[in-house]
């Protein structure tokens, strides 16, 4: 444990910030199983060679390692100057997968790339200079979380060895609770007894609109079908407390989620109130934003300096 805690540091001072091109003394090349067998393989002909004077033996083995040196400058060059971007998913939830992005620009054509970060792993070839993978990594527990260590690689063309690049980046990654929703759920849910009435604007039309919905005369100047939006008032002006749930912290912060996303959902104007932390009322999608950040940075150790 001591070993490997030791190895990520070392690998943690290699790493490089995602954004930057990959420079060629934070490359590094380890061989693979197959190459140590490539290397046997050449040494035991190389003796064989050198044991009973065999110009066949010696033809193969200096075979095997100039295609060696060719494979190793070709897997070094497939890595080297590749820029790696990430971005990170909008919204992650306790108990669900952080998908998180990475794009890559090579200036040139790049062949069977390998990204791999906490458990996670995707291929991606570059045939055009630039590609885009999806690492769906794990995210277990609420909170702002540091992303994993990513490793950025390549085993091409012959598997002999692998190129190999680490990228840390500084941005955090931040994972709301969980949603539960209670038995008997305190919020109203949308749609009775709310009649849309005001007019706000356009939108792109989705199948299932309704024929009096569509702007006919927007489609026939312009060619684009677009539908009528029409704005709600809202439902509701209500808190949600946290000394009002029942449970331990992480339960309680799971309903107050699951009841922010229901009242934004219904429309409704809703404040939020936990110890140390009060959000005003507000509604829309700014208000669930602040909502669903302030449950997932909130710390039980905060609670218990309020209730001193």
């Amino acid at each position: 444990m001591r070993l490997a805690t030791l190895g990520e540091r070392w690998w943690r001072r290699m790493a490089i910030a995602p954004g930057s091109a990959l420079p060629q003394r934070r490359l590094f090349l380890l061989p693979t199983r197959f190459g140590l067998g490539w290397a046997v393989l050449f040494l035991l002909l190389l003796l064989f060679g050198i044991n009973y004077q065999n110009t066949l033996a010696y033809l193969l083995a200096f075979w095997l390692f100039g295609l060696g040196v060719v494979a190793l400058l070709r897997a070094w060059r497939n890595l080297l100057g590749v820029t790696p971007t990430l971005h990170l998913p909008h919204e992650v939830f306790a108990g669900g997968e952080a998908r998180l992005g990475v794009a890559l620009a090579g200036g040139r054509p790049r062949t069977a790339l390998e990204l791999h970060a906490g458990g996670a792993s995707a291929r991606i070839n570059l045939p055009e200079g630039q590609g885009e993978a999806i690492l769906a990594l794990p995210a277990p527990v609420r909170g702002e979380q540091r992303l994993p260590l990513l490793r950025l690689e390549t085993r091409w063309p012959l598997g002999l060895v692998r190129a190999l690049a680490w990228l840390e980046s500084d941005e955090r990654l931040l994972v709301y609770p969980c949603p539960l929703e209670e038995d008997e759920a305190e919020h109203r849910h949308a749609g009775a007894g709310l009649e849309a009435t005001d007019f706000a604007g356009l939108r792109r039309a989705e199948p299932g609109d309704s024929p009096a919905r569509l702007a006919w005369k927007q489609w026939s100047r312009t060619g684009v079908l677009a539908a009528k939006a029409f704005s709600l008032p809202p439902r509701q002006q209500l808190w949600l407390d946290y000394d009002a749930c029942r449970g331990d912290p992480e339960r309680r912060l799971s309903l107050l989620c699951a009841r922010v996303l229901a009242h934004h959902r219904a429309g409704d104007r809703y404040g939020l109130r936990l110890p140390g932390v009060t959000l005003p009322q507000g509604e829309g999608p700014h208000q669930r934003r602040r909502a669903l950040e302030a449950l997932a940075r909130f710390s039980p150790a905060g609670e218990r300096e309020a209730g001193r």
